[in-house]
């Protein structure tokens, strides 16, 4: 990764510190203040991280969090607290410290007095404290650390008064990291290496309403801060003012028409044709918050934009019903895999129709036209030779007498030896594998270790299809929009070397094979399901060939999480290519990080995390859902979702940023000029807004052009923020009962306010479309301003009427949070009484090579009153491992000297593994326990270690 900086930049110190702390390599690359890096920007920002080509990072907090969770080292967890310190330093301490710096290093006269506040607040913090943020280092003690340095070395006595904040510092400066960092910007000038670097960056003002604890500005300082906002504006050309005021006075007749969308959309000549498709969820299990941003929540954003801007386009997505997920969950449940599936079906529908996710059509692959289309694309590559025909080595389960495909294997990855993975793939390394190499292979199904047989399969040969692909995505990848994760993910699968993929199973639940001596097989689902998308469109329209056979007019974009990637950018394209039918392949591929649920992983067995299904019962509106889930994107690296960050969001960025703004403006509207929009007579400051709006809008369509969903949200939010400070500015409420002349400034102050508020509102459409609607019904806004272009124009005339005003939004208290996280903490987070007496496992039954027989047997829910009889010894073993795995966690964070709430939470969950692992033993999970030699005989005496 490369880091451009100007020389003395001192936030890149910032990055520096964390890149050593972290153990990641990055090539600094010197440049000046005044070369713009980010082609999309308006003006440079530095530091700039290029974590791949056209991907970058202009924010150097953002530039820590990324390093620190891409690093090797791994010196401490970014939480909400370690957030809520590195947005109080850019929000807070910068603002304070801008000023002070510059005036320092001008050789002006400086007043400490100006820090006294920010660095009173974090000596208190930091009082009998080591670090910020707990008992480990944090990213947030290297960048306050960093933020602090230019003026401690500057003025040697400034900490003097604050010496909590004095020990913290020095403490840190001894530091490895930090000394290289430091030698590192300075090289060896000491403070006036600063000085150029401070005095070309632009002066930064207080933010209202941003503070960490208790740290809450006064209205005094608030209003200090916007005077001293008036100070330190960035200027903006004469030039752009007049061109933004010029089109914004034109009006509504500025704006093109909207398409009116007649079904079924077909591509259209001389129009952009966007094909959408996100990857189709298993009918298997109920989709959960990660499911829902990986590919149909932001599949559904970029369709709603494409909407916007009149683009032709179609959103198809389905779900995923043949294969061994299917025939795996319908064992489990005691069903036929087609009941899975229409229960499955229907449940996924309803819950992406409650988190409004707009469809145009959204279907199944368990149809008549999946089959005909899958096999009409296999005979073609049959008839154009690119399939194969070799022996394969197979896991046979004796005890169910069956093959066992991919999902029904279970073992210890053979690459990373996480003991969880799948016979298909691993969900920690991400590799793909093949069932027959994982270490300690178990059936699904009856807990058996299975053998190897071998059985005739058919392969799709990669290699030979190798050239077409290679040309294909030289292409796309040049003129497309791919994520950097969907890049890596494909080159390394090319640069690896294609080899020949399997595309049969010996399966009944699935499209069947037209080919001579393997009709008692199926497709595979990573051959089949992409081709649900083609499918699932012909179930929409029997012109469905002007879609998918059409590359030359129609664009085709896949939204995903970065575990689909290559079935998507290389065994699909690869099918398609070989038919030699005139498909559309792949033109972009948009592909998430992983999204978590607070510190661990969704799991429906568990209970852990909120799942399509719960989000409803909460009470908390779709539309929240959805920005929230926007707002924590993982586009770049994995995330996690967070009440407290949620809560936190929803009070300050929608409450007291956007709706305030909106609610303020059109509540005085009615109040004040009877809710009609008076006349707008602008002035300077008012000509200046719409130039700043304009910037907004323009990045915000840019970066919806490349799909960069979290970060154009950021720019609606901007929006309201300039619009909260030209009214805050401006006092229209004490203007309004001036004379006549103050009266008409007020009104033309709201009057713009409120068409701010018409343009969120078309904004904010393919984030919260309920939102957008209310606002939409408050402004009575006409509907041709449903068209979004890249300049601000005035759509509310003088005249019109609004109508009644209401709160978009309400306030989430922390009690609430704290209850759903408790709601939503998963079995290991139960009363101790009820650890103590876990039911044993379900026992399950499988008749072989039939309908699935299962049945289930199970204690009472209260538990066994004495212990229970010795389980099967595969059990024992498995909770022997599952023992020694989580006893493994417990010393390794006690070996890093981790928070004690967090050892607490995970010793809990040991204790209950050995009470579940002394229950599988016929012993008394409430007896003394065994440490040490006793505990060794135990294990001997069980039979298995």
């Amino acid at each position: 990764m490369k880091l451009f900086s100007n020389p003395g930049n001192q936030h890149t110190l910032k990055v520096l510190i964390t890149a050593h702390r972290h153990g990641v390599d990055l090539e600094v690359v010197t440049t000046t203040s005044s070369d713009c890096k980010v082609p999309y920007l308006k003006r440079n920002r530095l530091p700039v991280l290029e974590i791949a080509p056209d991907e970058f990072i202009f924010s150097a907090n953002n530039i820590c969090r990324y390093i620190s969770s891409e690093g090797s080292v791994n010196a401490g967890t970014w939480d909400i607290k370690v957030g809520e310190w590195v947005e109080w330093e850019s929000t807070r301490l910068q603002a304070a410290l801008g000023p002070y710096l510059s005036a320092v290093y001008s050789g002006g006269k400086s007043n400490a007095d100006v820090l006294s506040g920010v660095l009173g607040r974090l000596n208190e913090a930091l009082r009998n404290k080591q670090y910020i943020v707990g008992d480990n280092l944090t990213v947030a003690d290297i960048v306050l650390w960093g933020a602090l340095y230019p003026a401690f070395c500057k003025t040697q006595d400034l900490s003097a008064s604050y010496p909590a904040v004095q020990s913290w510092f020095r403490g840190l400066s001894s530091n490895e990291s930090f000394q290289k960092g430091v030698t590192a910007v300075t090289a060896g000038k000491k403070a006036d290496v600063f000085k150029e670097a401070i005095l070309a960056q632009p002066v930064k003002t207080l933010a209202p309403d941003v503070h960490v604890g208790g740290d809450k500005p006064s209205r005094a300082a608030a209003a200090q801060a916007q005077e001293n906002h008036e100070e330190t504006k960035e200027e903006i050309p004469a030039e752009e003012i007049a061109a933004a005021k010029a089109t914004f006075l034109k009006g509504r007749k500025a704006l093109p028409k909207a398409q009116k969308r007649c079904h079924p959309v077909l591509p259209q000549p001389n129009a952009r044709n966007i094909l959408m498709t996100s990857s189709l969820p298993y009918v298997n299990n109920v989709p959960h918050l990660g499911t829902i941003i990986g590919c149909v929540l932001s599949g559904d954003v970029f369709s709603r934009y494409c909407r916007l801007r009149n683009y032709n386009s179609l959103y198809i997505c389905g779900t995923d019903e043949y294969g061994t997920a299917t025939e795996t969950k319908a064992l489990e449940e005691g069903l036929t895999p087609q009941q899975i599936c229409d229960k499955y079906f229907a449940l996924h529908r309803d819950i992406y129709s409650w988190f409004n996710i707009d469809f145009d059509h959204f279907g199944r692959t368990t149809t008549q036209q999946q089959t005909k289309i899958a096999q009409d694309i296999f005979n073609r590559l049959h008839a154009n030779d690119y399939l194969l025909e070799d022996t394969v080595e197979q896991l046979l389960c004796e005890k169910c007498n069956r093959y066992l495909a991919d999902r029904f294997v279970e073992g210890t990855c053979p690459l990373c030896n996480y003991d969880d993975a799948r016979g298909d793939q691993c969900d920690k390394c991400g590799k793909l594998i093949n069932a027959t190499d994982l270490k300690n292979p178990k059936c699904k199904v009856c807990r058996a270790t299975p053998v190897v047989k071998s059985s005739k399969h058919l392969f799709l040969d990669l290699p030979k299809l190798e050239p077409l692909l290679h040309d294909h995505l030289q292409k796309v990848m040049a003129e497309g929009t791919w994520t950097a994760n969907a890049k890596l993910i494909t080159n390394s699968w090319i640069r690896d070397g294609l080899r020949p993929r399997c595309i049969t199973r010996d399966l009944k639940w699935g499209t069947p094979v037209p080919l001579e001596g393997f009709r008692d097989k199926v497709f595979y689902v990573w051959f089949d399901a992409p081709i649900g998308y083609p499918s699932i469109t012909a179930c929409y329209t029997d012109q469905w060939e002007k879609w998918w056979k059409n590359p030359q007019e129609v664009e085709l974009y896949c939204f995903m999480a970065k575990d689909n990637v290559p079935f998507h950018s290389v065994v699909f394209p690869c099918t398609q290519l070989g038919a030699k039918d005139n498909y559309t392949v792949i033109n972009s591929l948009i592909a998430t990080e992983f999204l978590n649920y607070e510190d661990t992983k969704f799991s429906k067995s568990r209970g852990v995390g909120v799942f399509g299904d719960n989000a409803q019962s909460t009470g908390i509106p779709a539309d929240i859902w959805r920005f929230y889930l926007l707002y924590i994107r993982p586009e770049t690296q994995d995330s996690a979702f967070s009440w407290a960050d949620l809560v936190w969001k929803n009070n300050s960025e929608l409450l007291n940023n956007l709706g305030n703004f909106i609610n303020r403006a059109l509540m005085f509207l009615e109040k004040n000029f009877d809710g009609k929009i008076p006349e707008l007579k602008l002035e300077g400051e008012d000509e200046r807004l719409i130039a700043e709006v304009n910037r907004e809008l323009k990045c915000y369509v840019a970066l919806l052009e490349r799909v960069k969903i979290r970060d154009a949200l950021k720019h609606i939010l901007n929006i309201s923020r300039l619009g909260n400070q030209h009214i805050q500015a401006s006092k229209p409420w004490v203007l309004v009962k001036g004379n006549p002349q103050e009266k008409l400034r007020a009104g033309s102050v709201i009057s713009l306010a409120a068409n701010i508020a018409c343009l969120l509102s078309v904004m904010l459409q393919p984030y919260m479309p309920d939102t957008s609607r209310i606002i939409q019904d408050q402004l009575r806004a006409p509907p041709e301003v449903n068209v979004l272009t890249e300049e601000f124009v005035c759509c509310l005339e003088k005249g019109h009427q609004i109508g009644k005003p209401k709160p978009l939004f309400s306030k989430i208290e922390a009690e609430q949070a704290e209850e759903f996280k408790k709601r939503f903490a998963g079995k290991q987070k139960k009363s101790e009484a009820s650890a103590a007496k876990p039911s044993p496992p379900a026992q399950v039954t499988v008749a072989a090579t039939t309908p699935a027989t299962v049945s289930n047997t199970a204690t009472p829910a209260s538990g066994p009153t004495t212990p229970a009889g010795p389980a099967t010894p595969q059990e024992v073993e498995r909770l022997t491992g599952e023992v020694n795995k989580q006893g493994e966690k417990v010393r390794k964070l006690k070996a890093e000297k981790s928070e004690k709430a967090l050892i607490d939470a995970e010793v809990k969950i040991l204790l209950d593994l050995k009470k579940q692992l002394s229950i599988a033993l016929g012993q008394d999970p409430n007896g003394p326990t065994q440490q040490g030699k006793q505990k060794g005989k135990s294990k001997k005496k069980g039979g298995k270690k």
